[in-house]
């Protein structure tokens, strides 16, 4: 137990340690983009982009859809119950040593078997959080962060924290409370709200406002036990706008932004923000960010991708340039994701189902975040789309621009402004040629 996998490994084969070679090798398990201690700007890129494993998809997941049975082929397949958690947490450290990530995340239910009663639950957790932490001792890996499922069993049929059965809600305040105690021994960064089934259905038997409130309180209990035990990490809340509902109370980032604020709770929890869900929501995935970014709520990042053609989530690893690339731009506007990180919450698809399409996948992604970082930090450097901006916007640094943004300006004022201007020139925004630009960086960078 605890032991350093560098070489060939007990669950992975052959796949030796993933290695930096440069975009002219032609290694499939080698990084040609991701060099982490390569320095851009400030920070290594293994400070800049923080990679985490997510556990559930890696570990747990088994190709299943709504169309057909699992098609994974796993070595710990043959194992059950609490063996086949412990087998995981050692072919997940061994992945870990492997990738060279510095964090990894999952849902309470990814690491440990539900139990007949809530206590025999927990007892199985804590016999997998001893394993996890005596790994961690000598591993260079940390918890980005953890959180509870609360949608896959039938108890949040109708949601968790909304739920019309109070019966649930003290079991999810339970659930939580467990989570926040399993985060603060493990060391988590940061504990995950996600609202899996937090929303409804139809309004024909829902009380809206009630169950927003419940939300709201539940939480403000989180974050009352979360300074009683001393856990210190960055609460985050994750946007989804629908799946498994029809409408999630979270819809996207400026819902949930608004949500926070109604509430009080803004002071308290930032965003994690999921490409495939900003699809979901007929955003961008920088859009998004942006969004989080301005109001100074942007925490973390779920990284995937949606398939535009599809309307579900089908968490698919980030191998789209351009996304990377805005991503990393906002991220890098933000001053970095703090505490947060990019966590992989993405499968590989059903049809790459042998062990090693894990460690190709992953391997992809990391390239690709790590290659718009650094189209980011030059974009960024050059001041391209900042001098645009700045430009486009100059009719507010002087004259009435200015009286309007100083607060000097009225409709009276304005009125007055506007009778006596009888040329109003307005400047092309250039899209095409800001977006010619940065094909140009993407590719020559």
């Amino acid at each position: 137990m605890g032991q350093s996998y560098t070489n060939v490994g007990t669950y992975f084969g052959s796949v030796n340690k993933v290695f930096y070679e440069g975009k002219d090798s032609n290694n499939p398990l080698a990084f040609k983009y991701y060099n982490p201690e390569e320095i851009i700007g400030n920070k290594t890129m293994k400070e800049h982009l923080r990679f985490s494993v997510a556990y559930w998809h890696t570990f747990t997941a088994d190709g299943t859809d709504p169309f057909g049975a699992a098609t994974m082929q796993r070595s710990w397949d043959k194992y059950q119950g609490m063996d086949l958690a412990k087998v995981r947490v050692e072919a997940a450290f061994e992945l870990f040593e492997k990738l060279g990530v510095p964090f990894f995340a999952f849902h309470d239910r990814d690491i440990a078997p539900e139990g007949n009663t809530l206590k025999e639950t927990n007892e199985n957790l804590n016999v997998i959080i001893a394993m996890i932490k005596e790994y961690m001792k000598t591993s260079n890996v940390k918890l980005l962060w953890n959180t509870a499922n609360m949608f896959t069993h039938p108890r949040f049929v109708h949601g968790a924290a909304t739920s019309c059965n109070a019966d649930v809600f003290a079991y999810a305040a339970a659930q939580v409370k467990k989570g926040l105690e399993t985060a603060k021994e493990l060391g988590a960064e940061n504990y995950v709200f996600w609202g899996g089934r937090e929303g409804y259905e139809t309004l024909l038997n829902t009380n809206l406002k009630l169950e927003l409130d419940n939300l709201a309180r539940f939480m403000h209990m989180a974050v009352d036990y979360a300074k009683e035990i001393g856990f210190t990490g960055q609460f985050l809340i994750e946007p989804k706008p629908k799946e498994p509902t029809t409408h999630q109370y979270d819809t996207d980032a400026a819902t949930t932004i608004a949500f926070l604020k109604q509430y009080n709770l803004d002071k308290y929890f930032k965003l994690n923000l999921e490409a495939n869900h900003a699809t979901l929501a007929g955003h961008t995935f920088d859009h998004e960010l942006r969004v989080a970014r301005v109001h100074g709520l942007l925490g973390s990042v779920d990284a995937n991708q949606g398939d535009p053609l599809l309307g579900w989530d089908t968490d698919e690893f980030p191998t789209d340039l351009y996304s990377t690339t805005l991503a990393m731009y906002e991220i890098l506007q933000n001053g970095g994701l703090g505490c947060g990180g990019l966590n992989f919450d993405a499968k590989v698809r059903r049809g790459s189902f042998e062990l090693e399409d894990l460690v190709y996948s992953h391997v992809a992604g990391m390239d690709a975040f790590a290659r718009g970082l650094k189209v980011a930090h030059k974009l960024i450097e050059d001041r391209v789309f900042e001098d645009v901006i700045a430009e486009r916007y100059h009719s507010f640094t002087e004259g009435i621009g200015l009286d309007i943004v100083e607060g000097r300006a009225n409709f009276h004022t304005l009125e007055q402004y506007a009778l006596n201007n009888n040329s109003i020139q307005n400047k092309s925004g250039r899209q095409e040629r800001l977006k010619a630009i940065l094909n140009q960086y993407i590719l020559e960078v």
